[in-house]
């Protein structure tokens, strides 16, 4: 798909923290539709502990069962830890291993259950993973906006982690609104100031938002020149390591049409998109 953005769909994260268990014949239904629409990535699974995240316990499973020989996308899995990275590498199917490291100290011990020092030495050794296995690293720059929990932020704290992140040889680097707290302003001055600095660094956008701000949130990573975008249909999702009621994923359909609008997107099969949306609702209700 020759399109200037590179469009990540994020069913992971709709369904990560579900309350109901999703089937995993019903996962694999519908992420088998989600790559015959075109996106570029499709963030799929974790490799994660079951008691931690219950809902990606399948993922195994899941992953077995998936066409994705007949999709010109790629699967992105997320993991927590060094186990999950080398099982995650161990699949063929999979092109990218996606880390979350906070730069909030408290998060990310909720999340990954280390110290943001430590988990920048499993950041080093995922990218070692991902490197000897053909893989590439996708870090997550979590609470790249402020935090709820009163740690310490600045625009400074986030550019001292992102240059030990890329002095790393680390490629993709998103920024994630994890609790919906950017501000457009923000978004256009991280990525305006990270950039020029990180030319051999793709940087990407997470965002959460609602259906009040996605638009503005969205414009000001484009007027950065970000290309890369996170969302997930319906506009479902949020970490539910986070201990709270978040805002959701941006909704891809939206961003999808706005793109679109913009000529920035093409090629996508509608048809299919529509069936994907339609597997949403039954899920998702």
């Amino acid at each position: 798909m020759n399109n200037k953005i590179h469009l990540v769909e994020c069913p992971r994260d709709a369904m990560q923290g579900w309350k109901k268990i999703i089937p995993t014949d019903q996962k694999v239904e519908y992420i088998n539709s989600l790559l015959k629409v075109g996106f570029d990535t499709i963030d799929f699974g974790s490799f994660v502990s079951p008691k931690a995240i219950p809902q990606m316990a399948d993922t195994k499973d899941v992953i077995s069962q998936l066409d994705i020989y007949n999709s010109s996308t790629k699967l992105l899995a997320i993991v927590a830890n060094l186990r999950g990275a080398e099982e995650a590498a161990a699949y063929d199917e999979i092109t990218y291993i996606g880390f979350p490291f906070s730069i909030s100290e408290t998060f990310q011990r909720r999340n990954a259950n280390s110290s943001l020092n430590e988990s920048l030495e499993l950041v080093e050794r995922i990218n070692n993973i991902c490197s000897a296995r053909n893989k590439q690293a996708v870090i997550y720059i979590s609470m790249a906006f402020g935090n709820p929990y009163n740690d310490k932020y600045n625009i400074d704290i986030v550019c001292a982690w992102v240059k030990k992140i890329a002095d790393l040889n680390v490629k993709i680097i998103s920024l994630a609104d994890t609790v919906g707290l950017a501000e457009p302003s923000q978004i256009t001055s991280a990525l305006n100031l990270l950039t020029p600095i990180y030319p051999e660094v793709s940087f990407g956008l997470h965002l959460h938002s609602t259906k009040a701000n996605w638009r503005v949130k969205l414009d000001a990573g484009l007027k950065a020149g970000c290309t890369r975008f996170d969302g997930a249909l319906r506009g479902i999702g949020g970490c539910p390591m986070a201990n709270d009621e978040l805002v959701g994923n941006m909704d891809t359909e939206l961003m999808i049409n706005h793109f679109s609008d913009l000529g920035l997107l093409k090629n996508l099969d509608m048809d299919a998109l529509k069936h994907s949306l339609e597997m949403a609702d039954v899920i998702f209700s």
